[in-house]
């Protein structure tokens, strides 16, 4: 293995190969000169940012940055995936994402919702 942790997840390889897919479909497309290929080439590769998308928020992708070595392995499930990631931008884009209390609780003041009980209680 590399000593970067790249591309040993479920996700990583479905995308790239349904996009794989999709890239041959629209070459042929655009060699050929048919609009169907060609709009069927950039369905497929839109199909497969989707696919890679969700895989990664069911937790088969990874999170940003280098995991230990243990899990570098092709089968390993990211159990940290539905509270989202801190760093990532799918997970973003999903209204995941770890915000801390200070943010939360700004967020809030901005939208206008009251503060929970037990923060006003102490708790």
């Amino acid at each position: 293995m590399s000593q970067y942790d790249e591309g040993h997840t479920v996700a990583g390889w479905t995308g790239t190969g349904i996009a794989t897919v999709g890239a041959g479909v629209l070459g042929a497309g655009i060699c050929v000169v048919s609009a169907a290929l060609i709009v069927g080439g950039s369905g497929i590769l839109a199909a497969s940012v989707l696919v890679t998308w969700a895989l990664h928020l069911t937790g088969w992708g990874k999170p940003p940055g280098v995991r230990p070595r243990a899990q570098w392995r092709m089968g390993a499930r990211d159990l940290t995936a539905r509270d989202g990631h801190a760093d990532c931008w799918g997970c973003r884009l999903a209204g995941r994402g770890r915000r801390t209390s200070a943010v939360a609780s700004e967020v809030d003041a901005v939208a206008g919702r009251p503060e929970p009980v037990a923060a006003e209680a102490g708790r």
